[in-house]
């Protein structure tokens, strides 16, 4: 941003300490929401990591899966699909939807939540297969458990990287344009206010100076006023002297 804007603001001494106030809170709302971003940050590595742990084991855990389901049926035979119909059809695996909260943002987090009323003991015998149904029961189980796993992290990943993202933008409209325009406006204010503080000064030295210009011509006017009147004292009593000096014709002594 260019270092020449600022707002438009009237520069008085109120509005200097109104936008000092802003310039103190604009700071330290960044300083929050940097501690933010970066304890987002650390737990959105510290997601991915776990995610791509868990696709890693995903694809031999899928291949497992599929591959007892294939011993699971030739085992068997066409009794399979009779031996799983017979069984309770009821959700024995259920999901469960809460929030983690991880600096002020709500992450969904799924987790899994077994069914007691539809967990019975499966018994599939031992002839025809039951064994090898058994244990494609537990892979196909603990593949959805990873799959639920899976899903909760992709979910909290992309809620996130979403909240990150906002916040990285407030992070850097504060530091940007809010912090810098508010700075600038603040030296605007003292600068106007600098310089009417000079203009200040220099109007009361000028007043100063034609005060005193105004009492010196006053005092030599008062001074020459002063020898004025005593020159014309003097000037009246020496005129007196000398009526007094001249001799009257009309009195007779």
């Amino acid at each position: 941003m260019s270092g020449n804007q600022r707002e438009n603001a009237f520069p008085t001494r109120q509005v200097l300490q109104i936008y000092k106030k802003k310039a103190k809170g604009a700071q330290k709302g960044y300083d929050l929401l940097k501690k933010k971003s970066d304890a987002l940050t650390v737990r959105f590595r510290a997601l991915l990591k776990q995610i791509y742990s868990t696709k890693s084991s995903m694809g031999d855990e899928m291949k497992e899966a599929s591959f007892s389901l294939a011993e699971a049926v030739w085992a068997a035979d066409s009794k399979f699909k009779y031996k799983l119909i017979d069984k309770p059809m009821d959700a024995r695996i259920r999901v469960r939807v809460q929030n983690d909260n991880v600096a002020g943002v709500r992450l969904p987090v799924f987790e899994k939540m077994t069914d007691q009323s539809a967990a019975a003991a499966e018994a599939y015998g031992l002839a025809r297969g039951g064994k090898e149904i058994e244990k494609c029961t537990k892979k196909w189980t603990t593949l959805f458990e990873n799959l639920i796993q899976l899903a909760s992290l992709q979910t909290s990943f992309l809620a996130l990287d979403e909240a990150i993202k906002v916040t990285n933008r407030r992070v850097n409209a504060l530091d940007n344009v809010v912090i810098p325009r508010t700075k600038n406006t603040i030296k605007y204010i003292e600068s106007e206010l600098d310089e009417l503080e000079r203009e200040d000064i220099f109007r009361i030295k000028k007043v100063l100076e034609v005060k005193r210009v105004k009492e010196a011509v006053e005092r030599s006017e008062f001074m020459a006023f002063q020898d004025d009147a005593a020159a014309s004292s003097a000037a009246d009593q020496a005129n007196m002297m000398n009526a007094y000096d001249t001799k009257d014709e009309d009195v007779i002594f």
